[in-house]
């Protein structure tokens, strides 16, 4: 290990001395898996965490729920923000005094959906609606209402009406007859009701319900699957169909005619599943919350417990004071920070960073774009949370190697990674292969390292049955060409004859290693069904591979030879002083 470690500092010294460190190339390299690598320490793992446990806990729970939405903007005013949630106190005033929830919903929800289903949203689990809302209703006991919710549609009223235990995922095949209507009385209406009894009658008696799915399923994405559909569990599925589904209670079981806004379907249950346990879904869990709002609660802890760590200063009147300098030019994507050239007080401070007036001016400026108009002071507001979050990240990531010991070695050996890669490349593996007079060279002085053993040259003849042998035995004998030979056996069937040439060592073919090692033509041998003779040509002595034949191999070598012919200069350029009192204590 010590040659190999002095080997491997030896490379890497010389990769310094030639600059390779200073390209653009290496640090672009260098500072992508900085990136990378700096990842794991820039989120709160506690964080992160509790909101797997969180979501897995909840999904063994779903949760049946109306509510009442108050549209409110993401960048609304905070006079607006309170005349709507205002209006959903009042609204909820009414329901605990005993008004309708459903007829409340019908008359004063946003929620167009909600003058049809009284704002009723089904089941849920997690992970189905926004974060803040879910919350709410997993918080609020059953026929109980929540407070107002904000979320970006903005306040919702909750009413909980029942919690049950999850029901899990089914697999399940239909069969679906389109346009078939609750109220129809039609005699399209009709004629699609007799023609599911017609397939139902199929079914019971006996007939195979992939088949029936197949042909005359009007759902053509699963009819080719004999009805199959995607394993789905709550609130996939309109209602209907879900409670149908689930109401089976075995494999193979089929549903009677189920009506929903599609058509009427027979469904066959093919496979439940229950509920996984936390560790098998745990992949699973943490890619649908890096997609889903929550995962900002990890990065908002972390950045306050940064802010906290480091004095994190600010001054927001100093922040508001750029909406003075905010005009119609922003929302066109064609602001200057020159505008707020007069403002250069101070904005908020970290450890020993300040920003000011001005660089939050340049950050404007740099992350406009074409957009509908808000108020100045919204935008402000908006902008100079992304400001200070991207900065104060940033300022964390440029601390690393001082905080985390671990860290700083492993971006060492990502750096000195790279300069070896790409100085052995250029001295032993791209030389190697690029250099052809060297590598003939060294082929010449050294191929009898590279030498065949004692080889067989055949012909090997794999016929159908004894007669088709025969035949081409006799041709062989008559020294045909194998092309010749084959186009004369093969033309009633290519399965005839099967002709197999080549030059093979032992333990290269089960065949040639089964014959006696001498030119001629051997008996026939029964083989897989197959009959089998050879054509002996000649029996080849031990001899060296030619470069071609053996090119991997030699350049393999040549790198070898090359790498150690520039060690033993490095170590010439660089001697190495190996302190052997320190070795011992290691060991």
């Amino acid at each position: 290990y010590v040659e190999l470690f002095v080997n491997f500092k030896l490379k890497v010294r010389e990769a310094e001395s030639l600059g390779l460190d200073t390209t653009d190339s290496f640090k672009n390299e260098l500072a992508g898996y900085r990136k990378q690598l700096a990842q794991p320490y820039l989120t709160d793992t506690l964080v992160d965490d509790n909101l797997l446990k969180e979501a897995y806990e909840r999904m063994k729970i779903e949760i049946n729920a109306s509510h009442i939405l108050i549209n409110l903007s993401e960048t609304a005013l905070p006079k607006d923000t309170l005349i709507a949630y205002q209006k959903a106190i009042k609204l909820r005033e009414r329901i605990l005094k005993g008004e309708n929830f459903g007829e409340i919903a019908k008359s004063n929800s946003d929620d167009p959906s909600a003058k049809d289903n009284e704002g009723n949203l089904g089941y849920f689990t997690a992970l189905q609606m926004v974060y803040p809302f879910e919350s709410a209703a997993y918080g609020t006991d059953v026929e109980g209402v929540s407070l107002p919710v904000r979320t970006r549609f903005g306040y919702h009223l909750i009413k909980v009406h029942h919690k049950r235990p999850a029901r899990g995922q089914i697999l399940v095949a239909h069969i679906m007859v389109e346009n078939g209507k609750v109220d129809a009385s039609s005699e399209d209406s009709v004629s699609v009701r007799a023609k599911i009894e017609e397939i139902y009658k199929k079914l019971k008696g006996g007939e195979d319900f992939a088949m029936l799915a197949q042909q005359y399923s009007d759902d053509k994405g699963s009819a080719r699957r004999g009805g199959e559909l995607p394993i789905f569990g709550t609130g996939r599925m309109v209602p209907e169909f879900e409670n149908a589904a689930f109401e089976l209670k075995k494999d193979g079981d089929i549903s009677e005619i189920v009506q929903t806004r599609f058509g009427m379907h027979i469904i066959k249950r093919l496979e439940k599943k229950e509920m996984v346990s936390f560790d098998d879904m745990k992949g699973e869990l943490k890619a649908k919350i890096s997609k889903d709002s929550r995962s900002q609660l990890s990065r908002t802890a972390l950045i306050n417990k940064i802010k906290k760590e480091n004095n994190f200063k600010e001054s927001l009147k100093a922040r508001d004071k750029m909406a003075s300098v905010i005009d119609s030019t922003y929302f066109a994507g064609e602001w200057k920070a020159e505008k707020a050239k007069k403002l250069k007080k101070s904005l908020w401070s970290i450890g020993d960073q300040k920003f000011t007036q001005q660089d939050f001016a340049e950050f404007l400026e740099v992350n406009q774009a074409k957009r509908p108009a808000i108020p100045a002071e919204v935008l402000i507001n908006s902008m100079y949370a992304n400001f200070v979050e991207t900065n104060v990240i940033a300022y964390e990531e440029s601390r690393l190697e001082q905080k985390y010991p671990e860290f700083k070695a492993l971006m060492q050996e990502y750096r000195d990674g790279i300069l070896l890669f790409e100085l052995t490349d250029r001295m032993v593996w791209s030389k190697a292969v690029s250099d052809t007079v060297g590598l003939e060279a060294f082929y010449e002085k050294n191929k009898n390292n590279f030498m065949w053993g004692e080889r067989i040259d055949v012909t090997i003849y794999s016929s159908a049955n004894e007669k088709i042998a025969q035949q081409a035995g006799s041709l062989v004998s008559q020294s045909k060409p194998t092309e010749e030979i084959s186009k004369a056996i093969n033309k009633d069937s290519q399965l005839n004859l099967k002709i197999e040439s080549g030059k093979f060592s032992k333990g290269e073919n089960e065949i040639a290693d089964g014959i006696e090692w001498k030119p001629g033509i051997t008996k026939n041998i029964k083989k897989d069904q197959r009959v089998v003779f050879v054509h002996v040509h000649e029996k080849l002595k031990a001899q060296p591979k030619s470069l071609k034949e053996a090119r991997g191999l030699v350049t393999a070598e040549y790198q070898t030879t090359l790498e150690k012919q520039w060690i033993e200069s490095l170590k010439a350029k660089y001697p190495v002083v190996i302190n052997k009192e320190i070795l011992q204590l290691i060991n």
